[in-house]
């Protein structure tokens, strides 16, 4: 389960950080460095914590998943050899090896949504905890930089050669620490994955036409209770 966790705190670099400079800046840049804000949201308190608490909570459905998956592959391994044992055949019943193959098939997609749906509970926690740490990073990541005069900052994969002390991951990851040390795995009702990160860049955009001359007021939020972060 630790796996499937990490695996789930990379893709945070998805919703994770959105633009802090305008490219213009690039040329104007005295300090560069580079940080990968995938691994920061790994390495974070926040989420090593929080997978530790879902591990916990939701174990019942992780060893039955785990569980069910194996009884699920085992079935699967016997439609395999039945399909590899019409495929020897000679000559080979194309009616029987299509129906075999398609047997196989079958079983995958039905198990897949099987342990998709035991799963389910686990995915939405991960979900929700990726979306608080989202919704601060940028905010850590601006922390990083101004702590070491940064004025522009790299995601690794767009560097060709860099030297090792250019990079701030582990600033990210200790300014992420101090301005969100938990989050929440307790789910609010009718949350949605990347709610969170959807709220805050619509209050951004609200912001900036309000601040802009002659802008009208933005209309009255959907009624409701939305979720909250710690």
């Amino acid at each position: 389960m630790k796996n499937i966790l990490t695996a789930s705190a990379l893709a945070v670099a998805t919703l994770s950080a959105s633009p802090i400079m305008a490219v213009p800046a690039a040329a104007q840049a005295k300090a560069v460095a580079v940080a990968d804000v995938r691994v920061a949201a790994a390495r974070s308190n926040a989420f090593t914590v929080a997978s530790q608490q879902i591990e916990t909570t939701y174990k019942a459905q992780i060893d039955q998943q785990q569980s069910r998956g194996q009884t699920l592959q085992a079935e699967i391994n016997v439609l395999i050899a039945k399909y590899n044992e019409e495929s020897r055949k000679t000559p080979q019943n194309q009616a029987t090896l299509q129906a075999a193959g398609q047997a196989v098939q079958n079983k995958r997609q039905a198990a897949q949504a099987e342990l998709s749906q035991i799963g389910a509970p686990v995915e939405l926690a991960i979900a929700y905890v990726e979306d608080q740490i989202s919704v601060r990073m940028n905010e850590a990541i601006r922390g990083a930089m101004t702590a070491r005069k940064i004025d522009l900052l790299l995601n690794p994969d767009a560097v060709l050669a860099r030297e090792n002390n250019v990079d701030i991951t582990d600033a990210v990851v200790a300014e992420l620490n101090r301005i969100l040390p938990t989050v929440s795995t307790a789910v609010p009702a009718g949350y949605q994955p990347g709610q969170l990160v959807q709220q805050r860049n619509q209050q951004m955009m609200d912001a900036a036409r309000a601040a802009q001359p002659g802008a009208t007021p933005a209309a009255p939020a959907p009624t409701g209770t939305a979720p909250t972060t710690r």
